[in-house]
């Protein structure tokens, strides 16, 4: 009965500590990150990781692929939801270039997820993360180019 207790315990700690760490992660980016992209844009980190402006006005350094008139990015956190039901318009600071495009989640097309994420982050945990597509030509419908 102890035992019960203290997971009961543990699942309300846990429960009441979500929505304030859902909003602090929302919140938070990281400056040096985003400092050193800026002041060298043809370095080792701006080579894999872009600046992601959403239509809320914050931004975020994310990791990228670009191919096809798409830049597509990989979200860990809870930012992407902000891109579902688009496309939305956004901006990205791409190795010094800003560039302008719509971008949604992809949160179905499993094939298509799959395929993109083999090239955006091939060490990774099949499945792990949201695919970002995000669209550079204003005629594209989106979708899978393949």
């Amino acid at each position: 009965m102890k035992w019960l207790a203290i997971a009961g315990g543990l699942a309300v700690v846990l429960a009441a500590a979500m929505p304030l760490m859902m909003f602090v992660q929302g919140r938070l980016s990281n400056p040096g990150v985003e400092a050193e992209i800026r002041r060298d844009p043809t370095g080792e980190r701006a080579s894999r990781v872009m600046l992601l402006t959403l239509p809320s006005g914050r931004s975020f350094p994310v990791n990228f692929l670009r191919e096809d008139g798409r830049v597509y990015a990989g979200a860990d956190g809870w930012w992407w939801k902000e891109l579902r039901g688009g496309p939305h318009d956004v901006t990205v600071f791409v190795q010094g270039e800003r560039l302008v495009g719509r971008a949604r989640a992809v949160t179905d097309q499993p094939a298509y997820r799959k395929d993109v994420f083999s090239r955006l982050r091939p060490t990774a945990l099949p499945g792990f993360g949201t695919l970002v597509e995000i669209l550079l030509d204003p005629e594209d419908p989106g979708g899978p180019v393949r």
